[in-house]
């Protein structure tokens, strides 16, 4: 049955990875309808991410590596610091900084006590609505030449909140981009981008831990695990370019009510006691 459940996992990770309405939220969530009615825990949630994170490798391999080269370019006086792509490796790193400190300083809560589903339930609600508010009325004029220091900060720092299971990493980084002015593929774009240094760290910090110990993430062993990660993988690879081509011609208003709607129905599943917090 737990090879069951974590390739159902995996496929959940994958599918919500990279939409704005949070795959750790999910994963907590369906996991409570599982037959063993647990939490997957930050562990299997931050292996399985390695899966997703390495489609965005994969997808974007191309920009990635011109982006890399860019950079250690510019540590050499060969590109100019100036230069589009160096400047974005600059910016990754620099966006990358809050949510590796925050996460380091509240660690012992991200896997306690904010993993409660009234926390998450709370989140999908406001933060649904504050992406609703975003997409209305962002200007979306820049696109990532445009992008600057000071934004690359406040990209961070939104990124940083999806250490709240529900609030979302792609859909905090989104809303923020939204709210500077960014076109939505721009942002959806950046926020793909900017997660691979913060996954890639938690998701391997978690995997030596696991490794280290008793080999289990969560209700999980290494090798269910490491099944689940092959799946979001695969489907995760799938809608990154679904997402990409969605956002380019509408709006984010099916993500919107997609997370109050189901913030909702936890509370009421919540309140009769049908799930546990």
């Amino acid at each position: 049955m737990n090879w069951i459940e974590a390739a159902l996992l995996g496929l959940v990770q994958g599918l919500t990875e990279f939409l704005p309405i949070s795959s750790s939220a999910h994963l907590r969530i369906v996991g409570s309808f599982l037959p063993n009615a647990s939490d997957p825990g930050a562990a299997f949630t931050a292996i399985t991410q390695l899966g997703t994170e390495t489609a965005v490798i994969v997808y974007f391999w191309r920009d990635i590596v011109r982006i890399i080269r860019a950079w250690f370019g510019s540590l050499t006086g060969k590109v100019e610091r100036s230069n589009p792509d160096a400047r974005m490796g600059w910016l990754v790193i620099l966006g990358s900084l809050p949510i590796i400190v925050l996460g380091l300083l509240f660690q012992d809560q991200i896997e306690s006590v904010l993993r409660s589903m009234w926390i998450v339930a709370t989140m999908l609600i406001v933060f649904g609505m504050i992406l609703a508010v975003a997409d209305a009325i962002g200007r979306q004029e820049r696109d990532l030449t445009q992008l600057t220091y000071k934004h690359g900060i406040l990209y961070g720092f939104a990124q940083a909140m999806a250490l709240i299971p529900g609030v979302s990493r792609s859909g905090g980084t989104i809303t923020a981009g939204l709210l500077m002015g960014y076109t939505r593929e721009a942002a959806a774009r950046y926020s793909f981008l900017l997660a691979i240094p913060a996954v890639f760290g938690s998701g391997l910090y978690q995997l030596y831990k696991t490794v280290s110990n008793d080999g289990l993430a969560g209700p999980y062993g290494l090798a269910e695990t490491a099944m689940a990660t092959v799946i979001a993988f695969v489907v995760g690879y799938i809608i990154i370019g679904w997402f990409l081509k969605f956002v380019s011609t509408r709006s984010y208003r099916l993500f919107v009510w997609y997370r109050i709607l189901l913030g909702l129905a936890l509370y009421v599943l919540l309140y009769f006691g049908v799930i546990s917090a």
